[in-house]
């Protein structure tokens, strides 16, 4: 963390992964006592970082980017074998981190004030969950208390962030009142109506409840300042709306769940060589590629433990494969913003897949009850997925969109004050369970399921309209997408009883034809692991792809969908006349999933289409499954 007088401390500890899902660039961290943002780029130690090899991935982070973004790395990382003092140079790797918001309240005798002001003292004891600020000159007799972050702030949808405009709040307006500021309670309940702003100027004595700034008109609101706490600046290019208008920013507590959104790209590694050295050289490419000689690939496979899969190989193997690689220049992998056409293709095909020690796919029958509905089950013992994070959002999500790049420009907040030639990326192992949909039958059901189609379509559109993008029929995945979405959630609740993940450690990647491209036809589903403490190849998920197994799986997880401890009113749920939701008959009680699992954020979702329920009734041919 840095603050005023330039001290670096470590504050708190991250896995990899969350660097990138839960506690971005841009995010809010919460702290025992203080709250914290992740800085951007360029103050990250790049030193601290490893590359992480995926040519795909890589590929679509440039056309999102520019071709100035050279490599995906991970998160710094602590090593194991630090120096026990916490202010050792060796401890002080991390992300780097500062204090937001930088307004505080002491809890004793509710002075509000920015930490700018000097009121406030930083203390960094040897625990480092007991670094905090505290109010020195407080009227508490004995030990000075711990100041807590006043947790109102503003954003706006560009992403934008800024402290709460207190002084302004409590004076309806601007003022040049200097007197100072109280943030009282008068209750326990912590409800804004009941929190109160008041100045103690001298011929002010100003008062106002924090209920007012959720009751604001919008153009009453102050206008956005382009402020990014994350780069130490302010956007230059200001802050506009779609209708050229200033922006306006939007109250809204610290610990929203919409104040910060990651904008996040993933490929699985799939084999792109054919040959065995070849799959291994392009595993192991971000180290080889940098080899100058035949002795420097013999020294590295004696002090590099990633190496150990090429112990099979001389090291003249191995230089004139890396060499010829060299020549070949970079390999083509298809259009960048498709990631998931060339893994559908493995998939479908895995026979002619090269099998590797992150890589390994197996077939099996699909349960005979269900064969008429799956081409086969794909048993994928091992994978390895990697994430790249290219930006993040506020306000409004990211995953409402098919292609979380395809999220406007202007409201995808950057990295790095600068162009960034490299991103955060982490990469994860683990197993899963393919199942490849019979295009036939999904096509037949598709042509009956036109209807729904539309009226899918049309909140689709509503959905759109209302955030004023355009075209509103942009981005709509099709009737098809619904069914295989609808499917994956099902079978999520109910393999995580039994396979040893929790719901939130597994995962889904939707394969569907979209309308836009109707050349490629796609109906998959991947329900995968993405658990990183445990490698997440324990086996537990692919051990219940057997057929006598599967099939019992797949009674109960389709029986769950036919009533919910909701209904009527969640079976009665349609897409836009409830509520422009998005999905028709599912809810919390019966099909809604994490948000680390579902790509869509529960949208598009309807197990009617699955099942007959109380609402459709038995007469329906709207249910896929017999």
């Amino acid at each position: 963390m840095k603050n005023n007088d330039s001290k670096r401390c470590k504050v708190g500890e991250l896995r990899p992964s969350q660097a990138l899902t839960t506690f971005g660039i841009g995010s809010i961290i919460d702290l025992p006592n203080l709250s914290v943002m992740v800085m951007g780029l360029d103050d990250w130690p790049l030193k601290d970082t490893v590359e992480i090899g995926e040519q795909r991935l890589l590929a679509s982070v440039q056309e999102v980017l520019g071709k100035q973004v050279k490599a995906l790395r991970s998160a710094p990382v602590v090593p194991d074998t630090y120096q026990v003092n916490q202010f050792d140079a060796s401890a002080l790797v991390g992300i780097p981190v500062a204090p937001f918001p930088r307004w505080m309240v002491c809890p004793y005798c509710r002075r509000l004030a920015p930490l700018g002001s000097g009121l406030f003292k930083l203390e960094t004891p040897y625990r480092t969950d007991q670094i905090r600020y505290v109010h020195a000159n407080c009227t508490k007799l004995g030990k000075s208390p711990t100041v807590v972050p006043a947790r109102f702030i503003v954003a706006c949808k560009n992403g934008h962030f800024d402290d709460f405009p207190w002084r302004d709040f409590v004076h309806h307006g601007p003022t040049n009142c200097k007197g100072g500021l109280k943030l009282l309670e008068t209750s326990a309940t912590g409800e804004a109506a009941s929190i109160f702003v008041q100045c103690e100027g001298e011929n002010c004595k100003a008062i106002r409840p924090m209920s007012d700034a959720f009751k604001m008109d919008l153009m009453a609101l102050p206008v956005c300042k382009a402020r990014r706490p994350h780069l130490r600046d302010h956007d230059e290019a200001g802050c506009k709306a779609p209708n050229g208008q200033d922006m306006r920013m939007e109250p809204m507590l610290q610990g929203a769940s919409n104040s910060w959104f990651g904008i996040r790209l993933s490929a699985l590694a799939i084999p792109q060589a054919s040959g065995k050295l070849k799959q291994l050289i392009d595993d192991h490419w971000t180290i080889l590629e940098k080899v100058q000689s035949e002795q420097n690939i013999e020294l590295l496979q004696q002090v590099t433990p990633q190496l150990r899969d090429l112990s099979e190989y001389t090291p003249a193997e191995i230089w004139q494969a890396v060499q010829a690689k060299k020549t070949a220049g970079p390999e083509d992998c298809g259009e960048p913003s498709d990631l998931k056409t060339p893994e559908w293709k493995v998939f479908i095909d895995p026979e002619s897949a090269e099998k590797g020690r992150d890589f390994q796919l197996n077939v099996a029958a699909p349960p005979k009850r269900y064969a008429k509905y799956f081409e086969k089950i794909v048993l994928a013992e091992r994978l390895r997925e990697v994430q790249a994070l290219v930006g993040f959002t506020r306000i409004e999500s990211p995953s409402d969109y098919d292609n979380p790049a395809a999220f406007p420009e202007n409201q995808r907040a950057k990295l790095s004050r600068t162009q960034p030639t490299w991103v955060p990326a982490s990469e994860i192992r683990g197993e899963g369970l393919f199942f490849h949909f019979k295009e036939d039958v999904i096509q037949k059901w598709v042509k009956k399921a036109k209807s729904l189609d539309d009226v899918f379509m049309e909140a689709h559109q509503r959905w759109r309209i209302a955030r004023k993008l355009d075209p509103p029929q942009e981005f709509y995945p099709g009737v098809r997408y619904v069914l295989l979405h609808s499917f994956a959630h099902a079978l999520i609740r109910q393999l995580a009883v039994e396979c040893g993940y929790t719901t939130a450690s597994l995962r889904e990647r939707i394969y569907s034809t979209i309308p836009k491209n109707p050349e490629v036809e796609m109906a998959g589903v991947l329900i995968y692991t993405a658990a990183p403490d445990s490698e997440g190849t324990l086996g537990g998920l692919v051990s219940l792809g057997k057929p006598e197994t599967l099939e019992r799986h797949l009674d109960q997880a389709l029986d769950n969908m036919r009533l919910c401890a909701s209904d009527p009113l969640c079976a009665e749920h349609h897409p836009y006349r409830d509520g422009n939701t998005l999905h028709a008959a599912s809810c919390h009680a019966c099909m809604f999933a994490p948000e680390t699992s579902c790509e869509r954020g529960n949208k598009y979702l309807d197990r009617a289409v699955l099942v007959h329920t109380v609402e459709t009734g038995e007469q329906s041919d709207l249910a896929f499954f017999e």
